[in-house]
C-alpha cells in the first residue's frame, strides 16, 4: 500500500477521536452549566441518612456505578453496589430502609431497575434516580432526579453508549466530592482509606517509621579530630556524621560535601578538629513529621541527608534519600 492512503487513514482516525473527546468534553460542560437546586437536594439527601448508600445499574450504566461506589466508599461514605438483575434474585436483602439507593439508567426505563424499585421504596429508603430523560419512569419515581442527558452519543451511529457515561461518570464525580467536602473529608481520612497503596505510604509513613536509630546513626564530639568523624562516616555508611555536644544536642553535620571542600583546602586531616570544618547549626526534623515532609525539605534544600531532633534539640535519628526510596516515600 502506497503512503497516501495509510496517511489519509491515520488521518481519519485522528479527526474521529478528536471528534469523540470533543463531543464528550461538550456533554460534561452541558452538564456543569445546567447544575441547580437538584444537586444539591442530593447531597443534602446522602447527608441526612443514617445508612448506606447503594448504587445500582446494568450494562454500562453498571460499570459506571461500581465505579462511583468505590469512590463514595473511598472518600468518607460508606457505598456498595447492587447489580440491578442480581438486586431481583436476592440481593435486593442488602438494602435497609436507612439507605439512599442511586440508581443509574439513561434511558430510565431499565426493567430491572424499575422491577426492584416499588420493593426498594416500599421498605423506606429514599431513591436518587441519574438518568437521561426527566419524563422517564425511573425519573418519576425518584425522590431527587439528576439530569445526565446529552445532545448526541460520541458514537458516530449515535447508538453505543459514550457520551452518556462520559456524563454519568462526571456527575456521580461531582457528587463523591461535594459529599467529601461537606464531611469534611481530609488527607489522613484518605489515607486510612488506601493504607496499601503508594497514596497511604505518602501520608501514613513518618520520619519515625524509617529513620535510622542508636548506632546507625553517625555521631561524634565536637573536641573530635575531623580524621575520626570520617572514621565514623565510613562505619555508617551514610555520607555524613552528626557533631554532638556531651548532652547530644545537634551541634553540626559533616558530609561527603564538606569533604570534598576540605580536599580541595588542603586540610590537615591528622590535626583538624572537625568543629572547625562543619556546618554549624544543620536544618533537622522531628519524628513525628511525615516522611515525605523530610522529602519534600531535603529536595528543597538540594541535601542528601537529614538529621532528626527531639523537642530540646537532640539527636534522636537521621536518615537519607535511599532510607526514603526503600521505603517507597519517593
Amino acid at each position: 500500500m502506497s503512503s497516501a492512503p495509510i496517511a489519509a487513514a491515520h488521518a481519519r482516525v485522528i479527526a474521529l477521536a478528536r471528534r469523540v473527546l470533543a463531543i464528550e468534553a461538550e456533554a460534561v460542560q452541558a452538564l456543569a452549566d445546567q447544575l441547580d437546586e437538584t444537586f444539591t437536594r442530593a447531597v443534602d439527601l446522602i447527608l441526612a441518612s443514617r445508612g448506606r448508600v447503594i448504587v445500582s445499574g446494568i450494562g454500562k450504566t453498571g460499570h459506571i456505578g461500581r465505579k462511583f461506589a468505590a469512590t463514595l466508599a473511598s472518600t468518607g461514605t460508606p457505598a456498595y453496589f447492587v447489580h440491578a438483575a442480581e438486586a431481583a434474585h436476592g440481593d435486593l436483602g442488602m438494602i435497609t430502609a436507612n439507605d439512599v439507593l442511586v440508581a443509574i439508567s439513561y434511558s430510565g426505563s431499565s426493567e430491572e431497575l424499575l422491577k426492584i424499585v416499588p420493593l426498594v421504596k416500599r421498605q423506606g429508603a429514599r431513591l436518587i434516580a441519574l438518568t437521561g430523560n426527566p419524563e422517564s419512569p425511573l425519573a418519576l419515581e425518584a425522590d431527587v432526579h439528576l439530569n445526565g442527558a446529552v445532545r448526541e452519543e460520541a458514537c458516530p451511529l449515535n447508538l453505543a453508549p459514550t457520551a452518556s457515561t462520559t456524563a454519568a461518570l462526571a456527575l456521580t464525580d461531582a457528587l463523591a466530592v461535594a459529599l467529601l467536602d461537606a464531611r469534611g473529608f481530609g488527607p489522613d481520612d484518605f489515607a486510612r482509606s488506601h493504607p496499601g497503596g503508594a497514596l497511604g505510604r505518602r501520608l501514613l509513613t513518618h520520619v519515625s517509621d524509617v529513620m535510622r536509630r542508636g548506632p546507625a546513626v553517625p555521631r561524634v564530639g565536637e573536641d573530635a579530630l575531623l580524621g575520626d568523624a570520617l572514621m565514623e562516616m565510613t562505619r555508617a555508611g551514610m555520607g555524613m556524621t552528626a557533631i554532638v555536644g556531651s548532652d547530644e544536642r545537634i551541634i553540626g553535620i559533616y558530609t561527603d560535601g564538606d569533604l570534598r571542600r576540605s580536599l580541595a583546602s588542603g586540610c590537615n586531616f591528622s590535626t583538624a578538629r572537625v568543629a572547625d570544618v562543619m556546618k554549624r547549626g544543620p536544618r533537622t526534623i522531628q519524628a513525628s513529621a511525615l516522611a515525605v515532609e523530610a522529602a519534600e525539605m531535603m529536595e528543597r534544600l538540594r541535601i542528601s541527608q537529614l538529621l532528626v531532633a527531639d523537642g530540646q534539640g537532640c539527636l534522636v535519628g537521621a536518615l537519607n534519600h535511599h532510607d526514603l526510596m526503600l521505603a517507597k516515600v519517593i
